[in-house]
């Protein structure tokens, strides 16, 4: 019974104390965006009608594609039919051992040619950067026979619903940033509301607080791979450093990376929380992110690998006193410590139990909390509750109310993927230390039916 108390005990002041550091984190990030309203109300670009640049230049659209072929077509005629721009076009990437995407593709491509399919030449899934990299030199082999000059690359995925005005706001702003990041507000699956949900809770509150924070303290801006813009001279920069290739094939999180990359080279990012109209909706990515607890532990695992433990051995902690950058990328990569805290908590949570049900049995009282246990709990209770309200908070900025009042319940559900995913991650870290190879560990996509029927009735 001594042992049992001993780790209940040990357990719970680890797990506190962990907790306690979190809060405290994620309290200081609120404080910022605070300190900043004022200042990002009189900087932010209000409506769309004023992102439209004076010439139109030419955007080209990234689309990396492994086993898409039941949303590709649907999200590529969706993509002509929606976007305003006099000025672009749709590079796909595909795989020859993929034959019903290239076919998928293909299908589209026949009737519009703004849409280049591009097979690469070994079978998949390598990596998303690997294919990336097959439509740069797409790109550049278009454009050497005279096909014009792309002011800026755009990455999408195959089952994005991109927003009409978006090109216009990148060419107004590109240039003059060298990346330019528009929100992401995933769509919520009405079967699915608590795993497909805990990811328009979470990128609710990246895209409104904490990349606006990171933004305005001058730390680098990690891209989110889809509605995001990098200019042209800077991907040549890169590329020129990297035997002409612009995306790193060796990671499995390359947006990221990137954006953290050009950062470090002097280029300005910018999240543009552009509005259709004073008031308005904003202009943004919108997409069904995976509703299963399996697909998610696996996206979120592949995320984890790439952030928390790949990128720390990849891309490091940046200048020596640069304390705003340590800081944004110490909190990238909590992740594992932050799901270690959380598994004692509940370890120490099974031992509190057990300890007062072996007390009783006993006949024998429980030991008392200490005072200094006590005063941890009720901090970290201060905290969490504060946590949770402004999870609910930027949700319900974004979905409304009722959403706002689902995330609660949804915050214990990104808790289990979070658990679950962090010992996938460990053992795909594990694995690529030994040399194995990486893969694209590809969750199934969905495209919104919806998107598709107001599409054909306005053909």
């Amino acid at each position: 019974m001594a042992a049992l108390d001993a780790v209940s005990r040990e357990a719970m002041y680890f797990a506190a104390i962990g907790f306690l550091i979190g809060g405290l984190d994620d309290l200081a990030v609120d404080l910022a965006w605070c300190w900043t309203w004022r200042a990002r109300r009189t900087l932010a670009v209000p409506a769309l009608l004023e992102a439209y640049a004076p010439t139109p230049r030419r955007m080209a659209v990234f689309v990396a594609a492994w086993e898409e072929a039941e949303v590709i077509g649907a999200m590529l005629r969706a993509t002509l039919a929606r976007l305003d721009h006099p000025d672009y076009r749709l590079y796909v990437g595909t795989y020859p051992n993929d034959r019903a995407t290239i076919a998928a593709v293909a299908d589209v491509a026949a009737d519009d040619l703004r849409v280049r399919l591009v097979i690469g030449a070994h079978d998949g899934p390598t990596t998303k950067a690997d294919c990336l990299n097959t439509l740069w030199r797409a790109l550049e082999r278009d454009e050497a026979r005279g096909g014009g000059h792309a002011a800026a690359v755009v990455l999408h995925d195959a089952e994005d619903v991109v927003h009409p005005g978006e090109l216009r706001v990148f060419d107004a702003l590109i240039g003059d940033h060298a990346v330019v990041q528009v929100p992401v507000l995933p769509l919520i699956d009405p079967a699915a509301t608590l795993i497909s949900g805990h990811y328009a809770d979470e990128f609710a509150e990246a895209h409104a607080k904490s990349l606006v924070v990171r933004q305005a303290l001058g730390a680098g801006l990690p891209l989110a791979g889809v509605g995001c813009a990098i200019d042209r001279a800077m991907l040549d920069r890169i590329a020129l450093a990297q035997a002409g290739l612009p995306f790193d094939a060796g990671s499995l999180t390359e947006d990221y990376e990137l954006g953290l990359h050009i950062a470090g080279l002097g280029g300005r990012g910018v999240l543009a929380r552009v509005r259709e109209r004073p008031g308005g909706p904003l202009v943004a990515v919108r997409a069904y992110f995976p509703s299963t607890l399996d697909a998610a532990v696996r996206q979120k695992a592949r995320w984890m690998t790439g952030i928390a433990l790949a990128g720390w051995d990849r891309i490091g902690w940046t200048r020596t006193l640069d304390w705003r950058e340590h800081w944004m990328r110490m909190r990238d990569r909590r992740a594992p410590l932050a799901v270690l805290v959380l598994a004692v908590a509940y370890v120490a949570l099974v031992a509190w139990g057990a300890s007062l049900v072996a007390h009783a049995v006993a006949g024998v009282p429980a030991p008392p909390v200490s005072p200094a246990m006590e005063l941890l709990l009720r901090v970290n209770a201060a905290l969490l509750g504060w946590r949770l309200g402004s999870r609910a908070l930027f949700t319900g900025f974004a979905y409304g109310w009722r959403e706002a009042l689902w995330s609660l319940p949804r915050a214990l559900v990104a808790n289990l993927v979070a658990l679950l995913a962090a010992r996938r991650a460990v053992t795909a870290y594990a694995r690529s230390l030994r040399g194995g190879a990486l893969t694209w560990d590809k969750t199934h996509h969905v495209f919104p039916d919806d998107v598709v029927a107001r599409r054909e009735s306005e053909a």
